[in-house]
């Protein structure tokens, strides 16, 4: 790889082009910062097209990272740091960081093409648990995630991008109404379990279910909405010490992929 140009002018184009993305965003985006080495390298191996790459040029440029930018054609720059914490501000600057264009957002159609269960996840917005989930779906074979009333107004958002590691990319990942969902799980013929701290099977029971089904899972305190815990055909809960509240979102949908994942081994 030829030797990377290094950014020394915050009045260079470029770097107010940066900046103007390491700002939040509320709206649709055609492109996004993915941040750290393991996002990037997953979001390479996914296929996502990235216009150009940074390192921090007062250290070296992953060796893996530069392969892999060589592979699919994407051009690598060095930043010089104090142009870096011009650009990021008050954020943590990270060490590589990649400007990506944004992926089409992906449709139901994706979801009839894999095999695996999907996660339909109703009204949990906390970012961090939505890109745990992603990442634990993607670790334990599931087909899809699907986003209800999640307030994300794209997969590309860079805190989801960062909890998930990249893998926000690995999978189909739909931002959807409840209507559109419920009319599609209506369609689908998926069995819709509902994930919630009611329910009256255990994780190892609907592990032995052989079919592909649709995991319901809400936000911690509510729950799914009444309109997709009406399709579900059977209830699961994960049984906990009555000192504990509740599971984080997260964590359930952990232990429930799990008990799920034992049938394909």
């Amino acid at each position: 790889m030829p030797e990377p140009e290094v950014l020394t002018d915050p009045s260079d184009p470029a770097v107010q082009r940066l900046a103007d993305l390491a700002k939040p965003s509320r709206g649709a985006v055609r492109t996004a910062i993915v941040e750290d080495l393991e996002p990037l390298v997953q979001a390479l191996r996914a296929g996502v097209r990235f216009v150009e790459v940074y390192g921090e040029s007062s250290r070296e440029f992953p060796s893996q990272l530069a392969a892999l930018c060589s592979e699919h054609g994407v051009s690598v720059r060095l930043v010089d740091p104090a142009v870096l914490t011009r650009v990021f501000r008050s954020e943590k600057r990270p060490k590589v960081f990649g400007v990506a264009n944004v992926p089409a957002p992906a449709r139901f159609s994706a979801l009839a093409e894999g095999t695996g269960d999907v996660l339909v996840l109703d009204g949990v917005k906390i970012v961090g648990n939505i890109g745990a989930i992603v990442r634990t779906a993607v670790g334990l074979g599931a087909r899809g995630v699907v986003l209800v009333d999640s307030d994300l107004p794209t997969i590309a958002d860079r805190r989801v991008v960062r909890a998930s590691r990249g893998h926000v990319f690995s999978v189909p990942v739909l931002l959807e109404t409840r209507e559109r969902v419920a009319r599609w799980l209506g369609e689908s013929g998926l069995r819709v379990v509902d994930v919630d701290m009611d329910g009256t099977l255990s994780p190892e029971s609907i592990g032995d279910l052989d079919e592909d089904v649709a995991l319901l899972l809400g936000a911690e305190k509510t729950g799914a909405s009444d309109v997709l815990q009406d399709l579900a055909t059977q209830t699961v809960s994960v049984p906990i010490d009555g000192r504990v509240e509740s599971l984080n979102v997260s964590v359930v949908a952990g232990i429930v992929l799990y008990a799920r994942s034992r049938r394909h081994r």
